[in-house]
């Protein structure tokens, strides 16, 4: 084997050597058109160009290697602009700075934004400052008039109120009714566009929904309600609006059982007034898809509900990436591919997703979790630890006091705490798998995995369940139940290291 791999090995290394000398010949003819663009004072940059040429290697490549295809030319057209503003005496890359010279300064205008992962994206896909710019309704004025940014999002309430601002309004912005997206051109006119389009047509097409003729029911009325209005109707849906007035209500709303896709375009369900949804989806019998555009947590109630009744559905935090991508690139005035979509969105995935570790008492739940979270730098929460805290008295007492009853009420109280935060690695007691409502709490913004130990290493010392308990018999009446909420199963017979390589694994 050692013979076959090396030779494999040789045999990339010279198709490496020749995509050298290729590149070396890409990069000298970059160097001409650079002086051709220079003597005739045209910009590096051609936008269409760039589209034309991505559209063509991803055709080109073929389905299964379209997207890492994309990404590697996109990162050699970027060298590419890179070399050639060198050669003309241009020392920062045009995307650098906006259209009038100065330094970009672009961000997201709202009135409560609180945590906004939009600085995390466009970290990721620009070279400018991004900021969070929360204003009150009184302060719109003034911030319109302040000329230090080129670009902003414009988030809840203010989509449709920042159209008066505008110089000039998209085609699509207008049939929408809203913009989420303003730049300041070069000549100080303000520029409104719709990318939130642009994200909701991508998670359509992620949801592999084909929505023409059907019937599609659209919870909510504001902003991006409107967005989702105009793609669906343009994929050919029949749209009907649910809002708190009107014709179509929520007092009515199962009129419309016959909808076969449902999107939620509120903020019912958003952190951190997580567990709550706008309608009941068991009443939709012919319903193929859900969609939501909130993003945290991760798995809205509907969403998880959704899962439950086999019905495929999709989250918000997609179209904030697809979305954050188009405005980059009205931002700079370049081409993304849109392959940085799903790596963004992995990375923003893995980022948020809590660990939750589950398995029978001394399984070596606090162990990992402190493990882990030294390894990846995040937050231990525990909920045994929480209910003690809350309960002002130890776990033990707790079941002398009241019984199992009042222990698993408290650890359901904690876990809804506890879960809908995120980024964090969760350990939970052994028997948080005992009620079912506890699952939801669990999934909503976590990956869960189930730690097996052999049940003779199973210490029972503080542990009131195990102490009065058959390990055994315990263990056949839990590892249906632990089964039922893991998304992956751990052996943890091993050293705590290798355990923790084993999670870290299944999340790569």
């Amino acid at each position: 084997m050692n013979d076959e791999l090396n030779a494999l090995r040789r045999e990339i290394d010279g198709i490496d050597a020749e995509l050298v000398t290729l590149l070396k010949r890409r990069m000298a003819a970059a160097a001409e058109i650079a002086a051709l663009k220079g003597a005739n004072g045209l910009p590096v940059l051609d936008s269409e160009r760039e589209r034309a040429l991505l559209a063509r290697i991803r055709k080109l490549a073929g389905e299964e290697l379209s997207d890492g295809f994309g990404s590697i030319y996109s990162a050699i057209l970027a060298a590419s602009r890179s070399y050639q503003n060198a050669l003309l005496g241009r020392e920062n890359h045009e995307h650098e700075y906006n259209r009038g010279g100065k330094a970009m300064i672009c961000g997201l205008l709202g009135g409560k934004l609180g945590h906004s992962y939009s600085p995390q994206i466009h970290a990721e896909l620009g070279d400018y400052k991004y900021r969070l710019f929360e204003r009150a309704p009184e302060e719109l004025d003034a911030f319109f008039a302040d000329r230090s940014w080129t670009g902003v999002n414009v988030t809840i309430p203010y989509k449709r109120a920042a159209m008066k601002y505008c110089d000039v309004i998209s085609e699509r912005a207008l049939r929408i009714g809203c913009v989420n997206t303003v730049v300041r051109e070069a000549d100080g006119l303000v520029h409104g566009y719709n990318t939130d389009y642009d994200g909701f047509l991508g998670l359509v097409n992620r949801a592999g929904y084909i929505p023409r003729g059907k019937k599609a029911l659209i919870l909510g009325s504001g902003g991006a309600s409107l967005t989702a209005q105009c793609v669906l109707g343009e994929l050919g849906a029949e749209v009907v609006v649910v809002s708190r007035s009107g014709a179509d209500n929520y007092e009515n709303v199962y009129s419309h059982t016959d909808a076969a896709l449902i999107v939620n375009a509120t903020p019912v369900g958003m952190y951190p007034n997580t567990g709550r949804a706008a309608v009941d989806l068991r009443q939709f019998p012919q319903c193929a898809g859900v969609l939501d555009i909130v993003y945290n947590p991760a798995r809205t109630a509907l969403l998880l509900q959704a899962e439950s009744l086999g019905i495929p559905c999709a989250g918000g935090l997609y179209m904030l990436v697809a979305q954050a991508k188009r405005s980059c690139e009205v931002f700079t005035d370049t081409v993304i591919d849109d392959a940085e979509i799903l790596r963004i969105h992995r990375l923003l995935r893995q980022e948020m997703e809590n660990i939750v570790l589950i398995g029978m008492p001394g399984s070596g739940k606090s162990t990992i979790a402190a493990l882990l979270a030294e390894w990846l730098h995040r937050p231990v929460l525990d909920s045994d630890a929480q209910v003690v805290e809350t309960a002002g008295m130890s776990i033990p007492d707790i079941f002398a006091a009241g019984g199992e009853d009042a222990f698993r009420a408290r650890e359901t109280a904690a876990l809804a705490e506890l879960g809908k935060r995120s980024g964090a690695v969760l350990a939970t007691g052994g028997g948080s798998i005992c009620r079912e409502e506890n699952y939801p709490l669990l999934h909503q913004n976590g990956t869960i995995f189930w730690l097996q130990r052999d049940l003779a290493r199973l210490p029972k010392d503080g542990r009131p369940i195990s102490q009065r308990s058959d390990l055994a018999a315990l263990y056949a009446q839990r590892a249906p139940l632990y089964a039922r909420f893991a998304d992956a199963v751990i052996d943890n017979n091993g050293t705590p290291e290798e355990t923790v390589r084993k999670i870290l694994e299944v999340l790569a």
